[in-house]
């Protein structure tokens, strides 16, 4: 290996390493950056070691810096959240929690279903993990508890259900992943609707399953009756959610809006939803404003940080030495694609979406496209196994959200237990995307087919 590989090699063990200390990653990555040209230019000055590393090199940062705050596409991301911050507080989940419980209650499992369908429409509407996680225990764990259901698998389906918000759209991680990508969000939005309602799908099968071999852990219970007037309180309590969900992705899918666009159009919505509902106060709107300005902040300084991280790395071969690594396995192509899945999973372990998404892909998708493969279909597939990373130990942040609110009596212990098998479904639905490219490819050709 050349002195510029070893340099790229140890910035990035370095990285994974220095996660562990807990300062905020934004500052571990511009700072790692720094240090890492400063041995590069002690390398060659003090040791005569041609690298190419320098502060000139470097300064180039403050030109992708502004590349990425010109670019319009990250507009998206404020509206995004702040559409699903006002949702959180709009009184609309809780609305459905009671009607669809009452029509699913005589079902064995069917609270912990109505769980994951609040999930999905809470996902098709807001793409904040900690706010949907925290809803979802709020307004379904006690009630699953109250009625004797196992406290792994209630811990585990609001978790589990509680991260579809990453993947479902409109997911902010999506929007950083085409701005990283150079890739367009509609393509992207339209890429995940399938393998989202997939992995929805897959826990709902697996919660019926579980009723009916365990149904002393999901027990049935007989509330009111079932009449035409719960099923007209069930609609009404669904409009609102189908309203904001077709003003956001129909806007895109029929072309009438770029998706910044149909972002503006969907805080619009969220904030009439939150009017009508009389949940609008001053209190809130402020409380939303500072949360959504404090998400859009920490996620812009971890972007700017792995900006000058990337430059770097890539300046010292690490994109280069990433590629002759993977290129050099003993696989054909697909066997590549799972090994690059496969460290993604493990490193999902320790380091959080955001670090994944600005390092590892645009190191590793540039590989994937010369192979050959769809490069929607790969970043979905990317964005499925990151799903994970927010269930496994020790960096599970739906497991903290859920364990800070969690009733007494639900341990860290029976939260671990509860989401293994949505992890095993997790993984499951990712196989079943990697051997079906058309549940991601399909809706987006379809869109410009028309």
């Amino acid at each position: 290996m050349s002195p510029n590989e070893v340099l790229a090699l140890l910035m990035f063990v370095g990285f994974i390493v220095s996660v562990f200390t807990g300062y905020p990653v934004a500052w571990l990555l511009g700072g790692l950056s720094v240090l890492f040209t400063a041995l590069a230019i002690i390398l060659e000055v003090d040791f005569h070691v041609p690298v190419g590393v320098g502060w000139n090199y470097t300064s180039l940062t403050i030109d992708r810096i502004w590349n990425v705050m010109e670019n319009w596409v990250m507009v998206a991301l404020p509206m995004f959240i702040l559409m699903g911050l006002l949702l959180d507080r709009s009184g609309i989940a809780k609305r459905l929690m009671t009607s669809i419980a009452r029509l699913l209650g005589p079902v064995r499992g069917g609270l912990a279903i109505t769980v994951t369908v609040i999930g999905l429409l809470l996902a098709a509407t807001t793409g904040i993990i900690g706010a949907s996680v925290v809803l979802l225990a709020l307004l379904g764990l006690p009630v699953m508890l109250e009625h004797g259901y196992d406290k792994s698998l209630a811990a585990g389906t609001v978790c589990a259900v509680g991260t579809l918000g990453i993947l479902i759209p409109p997911s902010i991680m999506l929007v950083l992943m085409a701005d990283r990508m150079a890739m367009s969000v509609g393509d992207l939005f339209l890429g995940a609707v399938f393998p989202g309602a997939l992995l929805g799908g897959l826990y709902i099968t697996y919660l019926i399953g579980y009723g009916m071999l365990r149904p002393e852990g999901a027990p049935s219970f007989k509330g009111e009756a079932i009449d035409w007037l719960a099923i007209w309180e069930l609609f009404l309590a669904i409009v609102p959610a189908a309203f904001l969900i077709l003003a956001v992705l129909g806007s895109i899918f029929f072309g009438l809006a770029t998706p910044t666009e149909a972002a503006g159009v969907g805080a619009a919505g969220a904030l009439l939803l939150a009017l009508l509902n009389k949940a609008l106060t001053w209190g809130v709107l402020r409380e939303v404003i500072y949360e959504t300005t404090r998400t859009t902040a920490f996620i812009f300084a971890v972007l700017l940080g792995a900006t000058a991280y990337s430059l770097v790395l890539r300046g010292l071969g690490g994109d280069q030495l990433i590629e002759r690594a993977l290129l050099g396995l003993p696989f054909e192509p697909s066997g590549v694609i799972i090994c690059i899945l496969f460290a993604t999973f493990l490193l999902g372990f320790f380091l959080d979406w955001i670090e994944l998404t600005l390092i590892i892909l645009p190191l590793v998708s540039p590989i994937v496209v010369n192979l050959g493969f769809d490069p929607v279909w790969f970043t979905i597939l990317f964005a499925v196994c990151l799903q994970t990373s927010f269930l496994t130990p020790p960096v599970g942040f739906a497991i903290f959200y859920l364990k800070g609110v969690a009733p007494e009596g639900i341990g860290v212990t029976a939260i671990y237990r509860g989401v293994v098998p949505f992890i095993l479904l997790q993984l499951l639905g990712l196989t079943i995307i990697f051997n079906w490219t058309e549940l991601v490819t399909w809706l987006p050709a379809q869109a410009y087919s028309q």
